[in-house]
C-alpha cells in the first residue's frame, strides 16, 4: 500500500509513512472486507460512511502537517484506523464517532495496539466534541456539502481543518485555516468520497 499508493502520490513525510506502515489497516475494518484492506478504494463502514482510500487519507495528512504538540479532533473515525494513524503524529486525538458499536470497537482496537494518546468518543458528528477542545486540527473522514459553524467554533485561531468538499460527482480536498470566526480555504487536490450523513449542503427554499 505504501509503496504502490502512498509514495507515488508524492507523500514522503516520514511520520506519515511510518504510521501507515505500522498500523494494520485490516484490523480496523469490518471482517467481511479484510481482504480489501489495502486496495486503492474506499471501504464501506455503514450507510454513507467509508474508510477513506489510502491515497486520499495520506495526502490529506500530508497537507495538514500535524505536529507532535497538537490536539486533533478526528470526525467520523469509524473503527479507529484514522485516529490510530494520526496518534503517531499528534500529542492527542479525540476519535469522534456517532455509531455506538463503532465507538466501542474503536476503543478496544486502540487499546489492543497500545495507542494511549487517542480516546474514542461517542457523539453527534456535526456537533463535534467541544468539551475536549479547542483543537489545533480537525479532520473530517468523508466528504461534506458544508461545515457546521459549531465545528468551526471548536478550532483554535490559526488551527487547520481538512475535508473533501463534494460537488456531486466531483470533489476537492481542501485545507482551511481559522481566522477569528471564519475559515480561509484552499484547494489541495481532487478527491471523491461519500458525503457523511448530516453534512449535506442545506437547500434554500425558493418560492
Amino acid at each position: 500500500m505504501v509503496d504502490c499508493q502512498i509514495r507515488p502520490s508524492d507523500v514522503t513525510k516520514f511520520p506519515i509513512i511510518k504510521a501507515m506502515l505500522e498500523i494494520p489497516r485490516e484490523e480496523f475494518i469490518p471482517d467481511r472486507f479484510r481482504e480489501f484492506a489495502y486496495s486503492g478504494d474506499h471501504i464501506e463502514l455503514a450507510y454513507g460512511r467509508v474508510l477513506l482510500e489510502p491515497r486520499i487519507f495520506a495526502k490529506l495528512l500530508d497537507a495538514l502537517d500535524i505536529r507532535p504538540d497538537e490536539l486533533v479532533l478526528d470526525v467520523g473515525s469509524g473503527l479507529g484506523y484514522s485516529a490510530a494513524v494520526i496518534a503517531q503524529m499528534a500529542e492527542a486525538v479525540v476519535a469522534l464517532e456517532e455509531l455506538h458499536g463503532f465507538t466501542q470497537q474503536a476503543e478496544t482496537k486502540l487499546s489492543r495496539h497500545s495507542i494511549d494518546n487517542a480516546i474514542a468518543e461517542q457523539g453527534i458528528l456535526v456537533w463535534g466534541a467541544p468539551h475536549h477542545g479547542p483543537y489545533d486540527v480537525i479532520v473530517l473522514e468523508g466528504a461534506v456539502g458544508q461545515i457546521p459553524e459549531l465545528l468551526v467554533d471548536q478550532l483554535k485561531t490559526g488551527g487547520r481543518i481538512a475535508t473533501v468538499f463534494s460537488n456531486g460527482v466531483t470533489g476537492q480536498c481542501c485545507i482551511g485555516i481559522k481566522q477569528a470566526r471564519s475559515v480561509s480555504w484552499r484547494p489541495v487536490f481532487n478527491a471523491v468520497a461519500p458525503v457523511m450523513p448530516g453534512f449535506q449542503e442545506r437547500q434554500e427554499f425558493v418560492f
